[in-house]
């Protein structure tokens, strides 16, 4: 097997990305209040309403799940490049 070269910048890169990512996630449910507001009750029915509320419902629980295994990802992302760097400050001041 071959090496891996994993750079702080491209581990940094990732952690945000993945910080983004959650942020994202945490805010879709203020969206889809939004949408459902939007549609309202066009010519008095409220059927596309009430299908955006239940695809929202349903869709809420995995976006959740989701979201909590992406912050577990990123929590592990965070915690190696803190391991790399302290390693790094650790070995460089044994060395000088």
């Amino acid at each position: 097997m071959g090496d891996v070269l994993v750079t702080y910048d491209q581990l940094t890169e990732l952690n945000d990305s993945l910080k983004n990512i959650i942020e994202e996630l945490k805010n879709a449910s203020n969206r889809a209040d939004e949408l459902e507001a939007a549609i309202g009750d066009p010519y008095g029915r409220n059927d596309l309403r009430e299908a955006a509320e239940e695809f929202e419902d349903g869709w809420d629980d995995r976006r959740n799940k989701l979201r909590e295994d992406i912050e577990k990802v990123q929590q592990h992302v965070e915690g190696v490049v803190k391991g790399f760097e302290e390693w790094d400050t650790d070995t460089s001041s044994q060395m000088g």
